[in-house]
């Protein structure tokens, strides 16, 4: 997994609530197990129109907001089923951090899991992100996770918070098997012990 440390992106503004895991990624693509590929289904029933051509109203059909790496999303972003196949297409598309006031569960961890940062603010500082996100190409921010801070155009910053473990471990680009293989010299020792001991 690609560690987060300090992230610099558009921000692209989708002030809808309630946005569930079918709408980020339509049924049709769950075929696959693959996490590559799935950018292009993205919000695919917001993004294309019924003939297959873009909804240029879209915001990420439009040009200041097409390498968008950031979201800033309505509240219960998220909701709906657990399929983890909507973090993989918002990671294949270059999504890498999220900012809403709310977010399901299960998608909050599925996306740690996938190198997303979900980064829950209050409403009204939500407002603010959104008016900065809405200048187009010069609605850049900067997602600093060391320090826990993002830096808005203007220069302005936002403290935000998150759990020591989730926030290790994206540090360090640590998914599950990540972790394991973190703690593989203590599994090998113990495994020696057990070679020893094989009445254990």
């Amino acid at each position: 997994m690609e560690k987060f440390t300090v992230l610099e992106g558009v921000a692209a503004p989708l002030p809808i609530v309630n946005v569930d895991t079918d709408r980020i990624i339509p049924k049709q693509y769950l075929k696959t197990i693959k996490r590559t590929g799935l950018g292009k289904g993205l919000f695919s029933e917001m993004r294309y129109r019924d003939d297959g051509s873009e909804n240029p109203d879209f915001v990420l059909n439009q040009p200041a907001y097409r390498n968008a790496k950031i979201l800033v999303a309505g509240d219960n972003f998220g909701c709906g089923s657990s399929r983890e196949h909507a973090p993989w297409a918002l990671a294949d598309f270059g999504i890498r951090c999220i900012i809403s006031t709310s977010f399901a569960d299960i998608f909050f961890n599925n996306s740690a899991k996938n190198g997303i940062l979900l980064i829950t603010v209050k409403p009204e500082d939500l407002e603010k992100l959104l008016d900065d996100a809405n200048r187009g190409a010069n609605a850049t921010l900067t997602i600093d996770l060391e320090n826990q801070v993002i830096k808005g155009p203007d220069g302005g910053t936002l403290a935000f918070d998150i759990d020591p473990a989730r926030k290790h471990n994206l540090l360090n680009g640590l998914d599950d098997i990540g972790l394991t293989l973190e703690k593989a010299p203590a599994i090998d020792a113990y495994e020696k012990t057990l070679a020893e001991r094989p009445w254990a």
